[in-house]
C-alpha cells in the first residue's frame, strides 16, 4: 500500500473555473500518467450531471467521462467511480442515479434537500476506493464558486474538506479571461478552501508562452499560488465528452459520404457519433436548432433522455418532412436507442417517467411501439450485425459489434421480426422492408473497425480508409499524458501524488 506519513491514500482532485475548462482530459492525462508508472489508480467524481453514460463492469451506470477516465488507468469501470449521476429530464428535473442505479426523479429543490444522504454514498465509494487503489484522481463539477449552489456542496469543496484532498483549479486560457476566472475563484472561495487549492493549470494555450510569462508571474505574485504548468492546445482529441456537443467540425480533406445527426435538447449519449465525426471520409455534421438539414447520405438520430419531447423538437424543427425527403430519394436512416423509439409506430409513457403521463405518435417508419418502464436496462453486449448489404448480395453478417444497453422502454412489434443485430445470441433490433432503415437499442454501434465499415458500406460509401476508433481514443490517450508530462511540474504534483514511482506494488482486490 502507497499510504502518505498521516496514513491518507495519495489523492488530488481536479476543480476547474468553468465548466469544459478541461478537467475531465487533465485527469484522464493524470490516470494514464500514473498508470505508466506501474500505480493502481482509480479515477473518481463525486457527483456529474451528464447525459452521456456508460454500464460498468459490475453493472450499474456512471458518466462516460470517468469510463475514459478508467481507460486511461488501466482498470475497468466500476460504480465507484461516479457514485452520484444526474440525467437532466427538462431544465428543472433530473434523474438520480446512486452506485449505479435509478433512485429517483427528483426536481433541484428536492435534490438540494436530499444532498445529505447522497454525501453518505459519496463517502462509501470514497472509502472503498482509497481502501483498494494506490492512488486518487478526483474531478469536480462545474466551478467551485457558484455561491447558489455551495451549501450542502458534495462535487467540489464541500467534498474536498469532508475528505481532506488537496485540489488544484484549472483554467481555459482559449475562452478568454483566464486570469480573471482564476483570481475570481479563488477570492469567492472561503479561506480553508483558499489554503486548500495548491496550485493553477492553465490548459489549451496556443502562441508564444513567454508572452504568457510576465501574467503568470503576476498570477503568482497576486495569490501566493504557483502556475503548475501551462497545457498546449490539443486539436482533433478523440475522447468521450462529458456531455457538451463538440465545438465545431473536424478538419478533413478526402470525404466521401454525408452523415448528418441532430442536436435535439436532451440527447444522450451522443458519443456514439464520434466515430462518424472523426472518421476520414465521413463529413459528418450536428444539426443544431432551426438550421436547415443537410443534403446526406445517412442520417443518425442519437439516444435521448426525453424521447417524447425531442420529438416533439424534430417535428417543430422540420426533421419529420426532411427524413421524409431523405428515404423518398434513398438516403439511409439509423435510429440509436431513443432514436430507435422514435421510428416506431407509438411512444407510452403511463407512469409519467419522462414528462407527463400519456401516447405521443413516432414517426411511423418501422411497425413497432414502446412502452416506458421504471426497470431500466444496463448491460454491456457483443455480438454481429444481422442486415443485408446495401445491394442485397452478401448479408452484413458476422461483422462483430460490441456496445452496451441503457433505456428504459420496452420495444415489440412485427418490425423486429427482421433484426438488425444478435447480440449475446439474441435477435434484437430492426432493419426496414427496403433495407433503408435501421433501428437498435445497442450504444457503440460504430466503435469497432468492422462494423463502422459495414455501415458506411451499408449507407452507400465503402470505405478506402481503415479506421479504428478505439485505436484513435487510445492514441489521443497516450497524447494528453505526455502533454502534461512535458508541460506540468510533476516534481510539484508528486507533493500529493506518488509521480516519483517507476514501479509500484499495486494493492489487492
Amino acid at each position: 500500500m502507497n499510504k502518505t506519513g498521516d496514513g491518507h491514500t495519495p489523492s488530488l482532485m481536479v476543480q476547474g473555473c468553468t465548466s469544459d475548462a478541461g478537467k475531465t482530459i487533465l485527469v484522464a492525462a493524470l490516470c494514464r500518467v500514473l498508470a505508466r508508472r506501474g500505480l493502481k489508480v482509480a479515477p473518481f467524481k463525486p457527483q456529474n450531471m451528464a447525459l452521456n453514460s456508460a454500464v460498468t463492469i459490475d453493472g450499474g451506470e456512471i458518466g462516460r467521462a470517468q469510463a475514459l477516465q478508467a481507460l486511461a488507468a488501466g482498470v475497468a469501470a466500476h460504480i465507484d467511480f461516479n457514485p452520484i449521476l444526474l440525467k437532466p429530464s427538462s431544465d428543472k428535473r433530473a434523474q438520480v442515479v446512486i452506485h449505479g442505479k435509478v433512485m429517483s426523479d427528483l426536481n433541484a429543490r428536492d435534490y438540494h434537500e436530499y444532498k445529505p444522504r447522497a454525501m453518505k454514498a459519496v463517502l462509501e465509494s470514497w472509502q472503498r476506493l482509497c481502501a483498494a487503489y494506490d492512488c486518487v484522481v478526483v474531478e469536480g463539477a462545474g466551478s467551485p464558486a457558484e455561491i447558489n449552489l455551495r451549501a450542502r456542496d458534495i462535487a467540489n469543496m464541500g467534498f474536498a474538506e469532508v475528505v481532506d484532498c488537496p485540489v488544484i483549479l484549472i483554467a481555459d486560457i482559449d475562452r478568454g479571461g483566464v486570469f480573471a476566472h482564476l483570481v475570481g475563484t479563488l477570492e469567492l472561495l472561503s479561506a480553508s478552501e483558499q489554503a486548500r487549492v495548491k496550485g493553477f493549470v492553465i490548459n489549451r494555450f496556443r502562441g508564444d508562452i513567454s508572452l504568457l510569462e510576465p501574467g503568470l508571474r503576476w498570477l503568482e505574485e497576486r495569490t501566493g499560488k504557483p502556475v503548475l504548468g501551462v497545457i498546449p492546445y490539443l486539436h482533433g482529441l478523440y475522447l468521450d465528452a462529458e456531455d457538451a456537443l463538440p465545438r465545431g467540425k473536424e478538419a478533413k480533406t478526402a470525404t466521401r459520404i454525408r452523415v448528418v445527426a441532430p442536436a435535439y435538447p436532451r440527447i444522450a449519449n451522443h458519443n456514439d457519433l464520434d466515430p462518424l465525426r472523426f472518421h476520414p471520409e465521413v463529413d459528418f455534421t450536428i444539426v443544431g436548432p432551426h438550421d436547415a438539414v443537410p443534403p446526406c447520405d445517412l442520417i443518425v438520430l442519437p439516444g435521448s433522455k426525453a424521447v417524447q419531447a425531442d420529438l416533439a423538437w424534430l417535428r417543430e424543427m422540420g426533421w419529420e418532412e426532411a427524413i421524409a425527403r431523405h428515404l423518398r430519394y434513398g438516403g439511409k436512416l439509423i435510429g440509436i436507442c431513443g432514436g430507435l423509439q422514435m421510428l416506431g409506430m407509438l411512444l407510452k409513457d403511463p407512469l409519467g417517467l419522462e414528462g407527463q403521463p400519456g401516447d405521443a405518435r413516432g414517426l411511423g417508419w418501422l411497425d413497432f411501439e414502446t412502452s416506458l418502464s421504471a426497470e431500466k436496462t444496463l448491460e454491456n453486449v457483443s455480438g454481429t450485425l444481422t442486415l443485408p448489404a446495401a445491394d442485397h448480395s452478401d448479408a452484413a453478417t458476422n461483422v462483430p459489434i460490441v456496445g452496451y444497453r441503457i433505456h428504459m422502454g420496452v420495444t415489440s412489434g412485427p418490425a423486429l421480426a427482421r433484426p438488425a443485430t444478435c447480440l449475446g445470441g439474441a435477435p434484437e433490433g430492426a432493419v426496414s422492408a427496403d433495407n433503408h432503415i435501421l433501428a437498435t437499442y445497442c450504444h457503440g454501434l460504430f466503435d469497432t473497425p468492422q462494423a463502422l465499415a459495414a455501415l458506411l458500406a451499408w449507407a452507400g460509401h465503402k470505405p478506402t480508409a481503415h479506421f479504428d476508433p478505439n485505436e484513435r481514443r487510445e492514441r489521443d490517450l497516450e497524447r494528453i499524458a505526455d502533454a502534461v508530462e512535458q508541460s506540468l511540474d510533476l516534481e510539484c504534483l508528486g507533493q500529493w501524488l506518488p509521480l516519483g514511482a517507476t514501479d509500484a506494488g499495486v494493492k489487492g482486490g
